[in-house]
């Protein structure tokens, strides 16, 4: 892969931000003619699908890549991944930051205007751990439309983003979660699944997951079940022995690259050995 560490100005957080980026390259025994017929070119047959991967609290752009294999995993399945920093603003407006309009709008304007990756729903995929599996909820209901599918794992679907944002971990209390619903459904994945169903609107596929350790895991199966209940196409995941850990995320990952409902001309040619 090509890993490609940027910083540049975002017109809508008003400073200059780091992403990471890693695209599908040459390998090293493509080079040396060990695989296929030994040509080698740098210019890609068509845009790469991409894959928009969010992290955790206390995370940052690095993180994905520093703590699972998801680079070898994105290499031998030829499709883009995309990491940003969101600090411990859960992907929504907090205050003076506004990462959902950074992330629904300014990151794929600039990653699509400056690398060779798909800009259509059919190709484009969003997925993320813990206060990103909340991330990628908010940004999948919101527009359904953009996404052809969303990976949760160990999603934090009751967390409040306000108070994390101060740094501290609170589940919703039941007023707080009306309250949402009912005054501010835009950070909320309930309220906003709701809508997805309501407005006739097809939900992008889900693939959701969780370990069985995790203090978490009973929050995840019973939003695994209100989508069900919606009406979404949900394929669930756990394993008996991990909680909320990267090595657990790191089996996610993997699997839910090879879960994809991809139709790209990449994934016609199957999976790569490399």
């Amino acid at each position: 892969m090509a890993k490609f560490t940027c910083n540049f100005i975002s017109y809508t957080l008003k400073r200059t931000v780091d992403i990471t980026v890693v695209i599908p390259s040459v390998t090293i025994p493509e080079s040396m003619g060990m695989t296929g017929d030994g040509s080698c070119t740098h210019t890609p047959t068509e845009k790469y699908p991409v894959l928009y991967l969010l992290h955790g609290m206390g995370n940052n752009h690095a993180t994905w890549t520093g703590y699972t294999n998801v680079e070898l995993y994105a290499e031998e399945r030829q499709i883009a991944i995309v990491n940003l920093s969101a600090e411990n603003k859960s992907y929504v407006k907090i205050g003076g930051d506004d990462f959902f309009q950074f992330v629904s709008e300014e990151l794929p304007d600039f990653v699509c205007g400056m690398f060779p990756v798909s800009r259509e729903p059919e190709h484009t995929y969003i997925a993320g751990l813990s206060m990103g599996g909340y991330g990628t909820l908010v940004h999948a209901f919101s527009h359904p439309q953009r996404f052809k599918a969303l990976g949760a794992f160990s999603a934090a679907v009751s967390i409040n983003p306000y108070e994390l944002a101060m740094g501290k971990i609170a589940k919703l209390d039941e007023e707080f979660q009306k309250k949402m619903d009912s005054q501010d459904p835009a950070i909320s994945p309930q309220a906003l699944a709701q809508k997805v169903k309501a407005e006739g609107k097809p939900f992008p596929k889900v693939y959701f997951a969780c370990g069985k350790k995790d203090g978490i895991f009973d929050t995840n199966v019973a939003f695994r079940d209100k989508l069900v209940s919606l009406g979404a196409d949900v394929t669930w995941d756990e394993h008996p022995d991990y909680g909320h850990e990267w090595r657990f995320w790191d089996l996610e990952i993997e699997k839910f690259l090879d879960w994809l409902p991809r139709t790209d001309g990449y994934a016609k040619a199957g999976k790569r050995q490399i």
